[in-house]
């Protein structure tokens, strides 16, 4: 079962690139999104062609490139004054994001509930068992917002509802932005311990194929999610 690393579809890089470069700049896509990511590219902080060139010893042509497919997935901005910056949190798009986020997580554990194979039931509670791990193992049991097993559930539970507009609505278009977000709850006390214990709680409605309740579950993690990050963004952002 892959993850929303796997999952996600970036368009083609464009052809007037030669081969080599094409491969480049669909490394880069990935190491500079994780930059940002992993806060080594600080929100809001202005991008500087030149010394992303010298960092990772690329020519102009991959970078560009790149930094096009950043800005589609929404992890750079660009405009006319000042040029492209990585994306500041805004609270009103962070809002929005769980916003949509919430029904959509609910539908897949709804339809995971009643279309998950035994196998299926078996590598969710693999995954969950890792999380769960992570966390007894991270100091304040802060959740896993790096692309490891947090991501992965959701991911998974996308995946075997069957509907790839689903998939692709959570693993493409969200993604990195919830990845983005996700990463500031890090900062908040014991809610990766909490975040383990409702996935465990929408894991046991799917293991008894009970729809309604997977649903409920999961769309009251969702919004313990955002009653724990959107405080610390809000924050930040006054």
């Amino acid at each position: 079962m892959r993850s929303c690393v796997d999952t996600f579809t970036d368009p083609e890089p464009s052809s007037a690139l030669a081969a080599g470069e094409r491969d480049l700049a669909r490394f880069l896509v990935e190491a500079i999104g994780e930059a940002i990511i992993r806060g080594e590219l600080p929100l809001g902080s202005k991008i500087s062609e030149p010394a992303l060139a010298r960092r990772y010893n690329v020519s102009r042509s991959p970078l560009r490139e790149a930094l096009n497919r950043l800005a589609e997935r929404r992890l750079i901005e660009r405009t006319p004054s000042l040029g492209a910056r990585v994306v500041s949190l805004s609270t009103e798009a962070l809002h929005h994001i769980y916003a949509v986020r919430e029904p959509l997580e609910g539908l897949a554990a709804r339809e995971a509930a009643t279309r998950a194979t035994e196998d299926d039931i078996a590598a969710l509670r693999a995954t969950l068992a890792r999380h769960e791990n992570e966390v007894r193992l991270t100091p304040g049991g802060a959740p896993n917002a790096m692309g490891g097993a947090d991501n992965d559930f959701h991911a998974m539970l996308a995946r075997i509802s069957g509907n790839d507009l689903l998939v692709r609505l959570l693993c493409d278009d969200l993604y990195q932005q919830l990845r983005l977000y996700r990463s500031q709850l890090r900062h908040v006390p014991g809610r990766g311990l909490r975040a383990a214990v409702e996935h465990r709680r929408v894991l046991e409605a799917i293991e008894d194929r009970d729809p309604e309740l997977a649903e409920m579950m999961m769309r009251r993690h969702v919004a313990a999610s955002r009653a724990a990050v959107v405080p610390g963004v809000e924050k930040d952002h006054a």
